[in-house]
């Protein structure tokens, strides 16, 4: 069963068929049930002359998941097909296959939807994006966008991992409303992190009713951010963090945990989250769902956020030791132990660049080079990001420069979209939930 959901309606809806053989569509339909891998237990077709029900046919294929349908109506010159199933067959494969046989043997046919809805699922409402990004997503960045989605949708439903790097301010952007239903249906496996992207999580969660928006921040003056200030509001573009509610209500607790044992900084955070109150449902958080999931979290480069700061202030108090939290060159240990374990294919999406995205990737390297091993290289590779290459900036590099570091493969599936994050990455990451499959 489909952990997303219990079944899955895709459906096509043709005009322009006016005249079509039901026989001929009756095999259509069997042939691509075949093709699906679905189980075929019965098969009928119903000829209606017009005397008692409009002229036309109703071809319909029992399956032991459920069944698929095709009911015409030839003086409309419709044909609604209905492709259902309620195990681990994907009905769109169904549907695409009958598509494609349909335009080949009538041309002048015109598909006017075709969509996919699922039933008694427990992930957001996305609301159909897949065929959205596919119908119009045609060309330039567009383009790209719809091709990595369609490659890391199959990259994970065939069983590869996914490793996403979280630069800038995504979770400010509440990226963690669509992380968050991944992770938990195991379809995100690891994330690597700036220190900011951890604990602006974290200041959501517990504060997020707080936050102000800005909509005109672009017309705003150097005096209106000292009027920020002042108000305790830490702007993050359109976005005000309040310090208050946010930043200084958990500085007691962290302070009391970084003093008790030494650990990672995401862990530090996770051993907290039972003694905050969140402001925000837990399903909005990506945090909530690493540590119920247990994924490895990298957060290279921890001392440069807000909590960093406050960890520095405290060693310079002398309320904690400078050892309490362990260092990147740990993170890099651990994670280089979890990359060996895997059997699967391990694929990264990086989301903007710098130190999260270079990070994790050099594992491959460093294992295969300095420790003189056999890895995979990194099999599925996406970046997204508006930076461009130029004086050896690594945010703007393009991913086949990767290979000449021995991190990616010639063959490697690799895309680059030059783009805003905060618009692409929810559309990626909504396509793929959509039409995810468990291997």
């Amino acid at each position: 069963m489909n952990p997303i959901s219990h079944g899955s309606l895709a459906v096509l809806d043709c005009t322009g068929v006016h005249s079509i053989d039901g026989n001929w569509m009756l095999k259509i339909m069997t042939e691509a049930v075949e093709s699906s891998g679905a189980r075929r237990v019965h098969s009928h077709i119903e000829e209606f002359d017009g005397s008692k029900s409009p002229e036309g046919f109703a071809a319909v294929i029992l399956l032991d998941e459920s069944h698929l349908s095709a009911h015409h109506y030839a003086k409309e010159g419709l044909l609604a097909i209905d492709s259902f199933t309620c195990g681990k067959t994907d009905p769109s494969i169904i549907i695409k296959y009958i598509h494609d046989e349909l335009k080949e043997n009538y041309p002048n046919l015109i598909a006017n939807s075709s969509h996919q809805i699922r039933r008694f699922g427990n992930i957001p409402d996305v609301g159909n994006i897949r065929p959205f990004v596919d119908r119009y997503f045609q060309h330039f960045n567009a383009a790209v966008v719809k091709d990595a989605s369609r490659s890391l949708s199959s990259f994970i439903s065939s069983g590869g991992k996914l490793l996403i790097s979280l630069a800038g301010a995504m979770s400010t952007a509440e990226i963690g409303k669509l992380l968050n239903p991944l992770i938990m249906l195991d379809m995100v496996h690891a994330i690597s992190c700036t220190g900011a992207n951890l604990e602006e999580d974290l200041f959501h969660l517990i504060a997020g009713s707080h936050y102000e928006r800005i909509p005109h921040w672009r017309n705003l003056t150097a005096e209106d951010d000292e009027k920020l200030l002042s108000k305790g509001m830490n702007r993050v573009t359109d976005t005000c963090i309040p310090e208050e509610q946010a930043i200084r209500k958990i500085e007691p607790l962290l302070i009391s945990r970084w003093s008790q044992e030494r650990a990672f900084p995401h862990e530090h955070i996770w051993a907290i989250l039972d003694d905050v109150e969140f402001d925000m449902p837990a399903k909005s958080s990506w945090l909530v769902a690493a540590k119920e999931k247990n994924i490895p979290l990298i957060v290279p480069g921890w001392e440069d956020s807000t909590l960093g700061n406050m960890f520095a202030a405290a060693c310079l108090k002398g309320e904690v030791d400078p050892n309490a939290v362990k260092s990147g060159i740990e993170y890099m240990i651990d994670f280089s132990k979890w990359y060996r374990e895997q059997s699967s294919p391990v694929g990264m999406l990086q989301v903007g660049g710098g130190i999260a995205g270079d990070f994790p990737i050099c594992v491959v390297p460093l294992l295969n080079q300095d420790m003189g091993l056999d890895v995979p290289k990194w099999q599925w590779f996406g970046q997204i990001s508006e930076s461009k290459a130029s004086y050896g900036g690594y945010s703007g590099a393009s991913p086949e420069e990767k290979i000449s570091w021995g991190k990616l493969d010639v063959d490697t599936p690799k895309f680059h979209i030059e783009s805003d994050a905060s618009i692409v990455l929810p559309l990626m990451l909504s396509y793929v939930m959509e039409g995810f499959y468990p291997h």
